[in-house]
């Protein structure tokens, strides 16, 4: 009982550990939630409506095409540069298709597996051309040709084991391409509808048909007389704070962006060789040049050399080589060679030795059988008994689909091979198909199988050359590059603020330049690649304007890069500030057509306007309303010139009024007509057209109004 009496006594003081206890679990798990929903929108991509994409998500879609258009080109890899702008086509398509698809859930838009199948049916579609599903004869899409691939691809699935591994791989190609056309075609369908909506809800009717046929065929020749702006000085005119303010409110929705901008100067430094590195390169060269004189082994010799074209042990077209390199070769003797020399247009020492020339065809024919088995001594009793089977005149495409292939007919060109690293085995079997002349069949052995194959045609000869090319780039050393960065770093650390690095940069031998507006979807600094850390730090939420960012190492490996943010603009309407330069020219202009118009307010005629100082004069023909007369004498494009030329009567004289660049007068001096005849289906089907055009402007309301935020640059 007393120890019960004391747990009572002690029941407040309990409550409140327990109490804070439970307080700190709670706390515990909330933090955990607020941290957990942190990382995972710092993986964001980016967000449409609302919606957000990973970073994970984007990268399946810019994988998925990146298969796309290696497939399609026959690249096995892509470079840096063309992966940015694949994603950049990637995000593009994808926002598109997020604008369309939101549009099309509120009109009830769908596009059904019956309509994609109509229009695999019919294959006029231009996507369906860009795919190898074609007939033979007619070189069109086939439906039936992408029929029997489907059959065949679900037919191979089960029989994986006994199907060739490279076989495999392209079939599994071929088929996740196929997945992206049907995707995109449903994606297109989908885009078409909603414009079409759109279009036929804009048509009009047939008196906007006849005053738009009208505004095309009535022409007038005009005589007209300009007074530019420029005749009166800027200085003379005074532009006060309430005219900015005035024509800021007037021109507010041209200062209006969708996304944040950033200003930044930077100092961009360009490491280049160095007149010792340029000896050394020299010294190496002329080594190379001596051994390839004397002979040896051209491929270790080419190897070693560090050159950027590697040696082909078959002769190839002049297409491998740089136009620099092959513009020679037909010039060039079996045996000749051109000693070390530079060549400007990509800073580089080259050696060209000429082996040999031969003709060979550009594009070969052939079909084949590869041979499987347990074991090679299997797999050579099966390739001997196809042998045996081809030379007594069996057909070849049944012994094919004997092994369950199909043996078909398939060209093989020199951009198939030609420039690429080819290994033993590649090597090997394309010197064998080069060399064998029409419809002979060889059995090509491999370490780990055997195919026979059979050239049925040969087609376009062309010279080839056996030849070994050095091209060496002047490059800077490791040396070289590190005095560079010492110099730029301690620049850097002696002028720490961006009044000190505007003042001293140029006496450093540094060039300070400036950006405005610089966007993160740009990907790079100045042009430089590289600089996806310095393009972060700009766009930092934390970074402050006078801030300096660190030193970026970036390009090629041969750049270095330092940035200072000078300016912020936040989506929406630009300050007023920020446009004063544009806001002022447009009062000047403003002005200056007053002070022109007053000096030409009591002219009569063009001989009226002539008498004043500065006007110039010319005859324009062919002025319609639906075109911008383009005045040669001021350089500039004038629509209003157009606009009173259709309202004014042969023989009358009008003005002045302001243009783009002077205050103007003029007189027509003709009205004529077209001989064109008035067709209201015509004129429809070019209002829809026009419509058309109109409605790809929509796209920009939607983006702004789905809100779209793109960050792309903490990623790629």
């Amino acid at each position: 009982m007393a120890t019960l009496q004391k747990i009572r006594s002690k029941g407040p003081l309990l409550v409140i550990v327990i109490g804070v206890a439970l307080f700190a679990f709670i706390a515990e798990e909330a933090m955990r939630s607020i941290q957990s929903a942190s990382n995972e929108s710092k993986q964001q991509v980016g967000e449409i409506y609302g919606e957000r994409i990973s970073v994970h998500e984007f990268q399946n879609l810019v994988d998925e095409y990146a298969e796309v258009v290696k497939f399609t080109s026959g690249n096995t890899t892509l470079n840096d540069q063309q992966l940015t702008q694949l994603r950049d086509q990637v995000w593009t398509t994808y926002v598109n298709n997020k604008l369309i698809e939101h549009e099309a859930e509120d009109l009830g838009l769908t596009v059904t597996d019956t309509e994609i199948q109509s229009i695999i049916s019919e294959g006029n579609n231009p996507i369906l051309m860009q795919t190898p599903f074609r007939n033979e004869q007619t070189g069109r899409f086939d439906a039936n040709v992408l029929k029997k691939f489907l059959t065949d691809f679900e037919s191979m699935k089960t029989q994986s084991e006994q199907m060739p591994a490279e076989y495999l791989s392209y079939y599994n190609s071929l088929y996740k391409f196929w997945m992206f056309i049907e995707k995109t075609l449903r994606q297109e369908c989908l885009t078409q509808k909603y414009q079409v909506l759109l279009s036929k809800a804009m048509l009009g009717n047939n008196v906007v048909g006849k005053t738009a046929f009208e505004a095309r065929v009535n022409e007038s020749d005009i005589i007209m007389a300009a007074l530019p702006y420029s005749t009166i000085n800027d200085n003379d005119v005074k532009v006060e704070e309430s005219d900015l303010k005035a024509k800021y409110n007037e021109l507010k929705e041209r200062f209006k962006q969708t996304a944040e901008s950033r200003d930044i100067k930077f100092i961009d430094v360009e490491v280049k060789a160095s007149a010792a590195d340029k000896a050394a390169l020299d010294k190496d060269m002329a080594e190379t040049a001596q051994a390839l004189a004397e002979g040896g082994d051209i491929t270790k010799i080419v190897r070693e050399s560090g050159s950027v074209i590697s040696y082909s042990q078959i002769p190839v077209s002049r297409n491998v080589f740089p136009s620099d390199i092959a513009m020679q070769l037909d010039s060039m003797s079996a045996g000749q060679m051109k000693a070390p020399y530079f060549y400007a247009g990509d800073n580089s020492m080259n050696i060209i030795k000429m082996i040999s020339k031969i003709s060979a065809p550009d594009s070969i024919q052939i079909r084949q059988i590869q041979v499987a088995g347990a074991d090679m001594t299997a797999i050579q009793k099966t390739a001997d008994s196809i042998m045996t089977a081809l030379n007594s005149g069996i057909a070849f495409d049944s012994i094919a689909k004997k092994y369950n292939q199909t043996g078909e007919k398939t060209w093989l060109t020199s951009r198939d091979y030609e420039g690429s690293t080819m290994n033993g085995e590649n090597l090997n079997f394309i010197k064998t198909i080069t060399g064998m002349p029409v419809n002979s069949i060889k059995k090509i052995e491999f370490p780990q199988g055997c195919i026979i194959a059979q050239v049925t045609d040969r087609r376009a000869m062309i010279n080839k050359y056996d030849v070994a090319v050095i091209k060496c780039p002047i490059e800077f050393s490791k040396d070289t590059y590190a005095k560079a960065y010492n110099d730029f770093s301690h620049f850097i650390a002696s002028n720490p603020t961006q009044k000190d690095i505007e003042a001293k940069a140029l006496k450093n031998g540094y060039n300070l330049q400036e950006r405005k507006d610089l966007f993160s979807n740009e990907h790079y600094v100045g042009g430089v690649t590289g600089t996806r850390d310095a393009m972060r730090w700009i766009f930092n939420e934390d970074t402050e304007i006078g801030n300096i960012s660190p030193l970026y190492e970036c390009g090629e490996n041969n750049h270095m890069l330092v940035a200072i943010l000078t300016g912020i603009h936040k989506a929406g309407y630009r300050t007023m500030e920020d446009v004063k330069d544009y806001l002022t020219q447009e009062v000047i202009k403003d002005k200056k057509a007053e002070m022109l118009k007053e000096k030409l307010a009591q002219a009569k005629s063009i001989a009226d306007v002539m008498k004043v100082p500065g006007t110039v004069s010319d005859t324009i023909k062919h002025v319609t309303f639906n075109a911008s007369a383009f005045v040669m004498k001021t350089g500039s494009s004038e629509p209003m010139l157009s606009a009173v030329a259709s309202k004014t009567a042969a023989n009358q004289f009008a003005g002045p009024f302001k243009g783009n660049a002077a205050v103007y007068s003029m007189q027509v001096l003709s009205k004529n007509k077209s001989a064109e005849k008035f067709d209201a289906k015509k004129e429809e089907m070019q209002q829809e057209s026009l419509n058309m055009r109109a409605i790809s402007r929509f796209v920009n309301d939607l983006y702004e109004k789905a809100e779209v935020k793109d960050n792309r640059y903490l990623f790629f």
